[in-house]
């Protein structure tokens, strides 16, 4: 089983003691609540964010990913649900892609950044302690 609720934004952006460093000059906040669009609209006043949600068991699952910047949506909401066809580009592939991220020899941005690193969001909160 993978999970994975978090926000993602450029290092210096989202101010806290929880982020945990990705490449391409990103961080990531786990979360274990979805924030509402007040809150991520604050967050994007210092930068682009992007709230990202996975869960997948068994290669089948969903995705959600959502880009704020200057207190607005700028992409999405992005949904994959288990049902739907696989997109060209996963949701939180395009999110990424929003924030700057290159894939280069990686099979897509969800790779290049290392979001397989943990197979659960409680996992991110133990690496960034």
């Amino acid at each position: 089983m993978y999970r994975l609720q978090a926000v993602i934004a450029g290092t210096g952006v989202l101010v806290s003691d929880q982020v945990v460093p990705l490449p391409q000059d990103l961080v990531l906040l786990p979360l274990s609540a979805v924030p509402g669009p007040r809150q991520l609209a604050e967050w994007s006043l210092r930068g682009p964010v992007a709230f990202v949600d996975a869960e997948f068991f068994g290669g089948t699952g969903s995705q959600r990913a959502q880009v704020w910047d200057q207190g607005r949506s700028v992409l999405g909401p992005l949904v994959r649900e288990e049902d739907d066809p696989m997109p060209g580009v996963t949701p939180i592939s395009q999110a990424l892609r929003r924030l700057g991220v290159v894939k280069g020899e990686h099979h897509d941005e969800f790779d290049a950044v290392g979001l397989g690193r943990h197979r659960d969001t409680e996992d991110w909160v133990t690496s960034a302690e």
